[in-house]
């Protein structure tokens, strides 16, 4: 077991339902076009498979998917949109659970490395997916680039949503790199919020780049979008791939 937080009952039922943006085809679109092109015509799978919200529309497009989820809970809702034939599960955690067989496409999305809150949990992460992957295959994440630069002196909160139903705001631990998310979000008509908070630890671009290398992977592209848009210094996100050297 990893120091990933284990999300609980509660939080799977309502997961779907409160990730509607994020499962919407402007934004599953452009994923899965991204990802079902790197599997090509090999297999794919998915570290923290979660509900499926990737995993199960790129089972559609036709690509061959498994996944690695660490909460049964979230498996279950998983398996209740797409049957263990089609998009088998192995319960675990994503930083040593193995899956049988090679894979043209291992990836880690919605800043879901994160959840690994140690740097050597992340590296194990990093391994592992080499492991799993055939010579020639890549790796995937999804990431935030930590909003450290919205820190004023002596500042460790930054806000990231304020709406009519939801507060969302960070907080920083800099020198751990530890980032804790907090929410609260109105729950019913009735004037009640309900708080929850995550604990995530935050990695650059290059440390993940230095975790790559420790496991035998190389940088291969690194964009700001699913749509392929260039990565500058004010991009809020990366894509990044790394690829599994085929060896003569």
């Amino acid at each position: 077991m990893t120091s990933s937080e284990l999300w609980t009952r509660a939080t799977a039922d309502r997961y779907d339902a409160e990730e509607t943006e994020m499962s919407s085809a402007a934004v599953l679109g452009p994923t899965v076009a991204f990802l079902a092109e790197l599997a090509a015509e090999g297999r794919a799978l998915e570290f923290a498979v979660g509900t499926g919200r990737v995993g199960v529309p790129l089972r559609e497009r036709g690509v061959p998917v498994a996944g690695i989820e660490l909460s049964e809970h979230m498996a279950a809702a998983l398996r209740r949109k797409i049957g263990e034939d089609m998009l088998p599960v192995v319960i675990g955690d994503m930083a040593t659970t193995v899956v049988p067989g090679e894979f043209a496409l291992v990836y880690l999305v919605y800043n879901t490395i994160s959840n690994l809150l140690t740097q050597d949990e992340q590296v194990e992460c990093f391994r592992n997916a080499a492991r799993h992957l055939e010579p020639g295959g890549r790796f995937v994440i999804e990431l935030g680039v930590p909003p450290l630069r919205f820190l004023p002196p002596g500042q460790v909160a930054v806000p990231f949503d304020v709406s009519e139903r939801h507060l969302g705001f960070d907080t920083f631990d800099l020198v751990e790199q530890i980032l804790v998310s907090h929410h609260l979000t109105a729950d019913g008509d009735d004037g009640r919020y309900r708080r929850d908070a995550s604990r995530h630890r935050y990695a650059w671009p290059a440390e993940l780049d230095l975790m790559a290398r420790i496991a035998g992977l190389e940088l291969e592209r690194r964009v700001a979008d699913w749509d392929g848009s260039p990565f500058t210094q004010e991009s809020a996100k990366h894509i990044s791939v790394w690829r599994k050297p085929v060896r003569a």
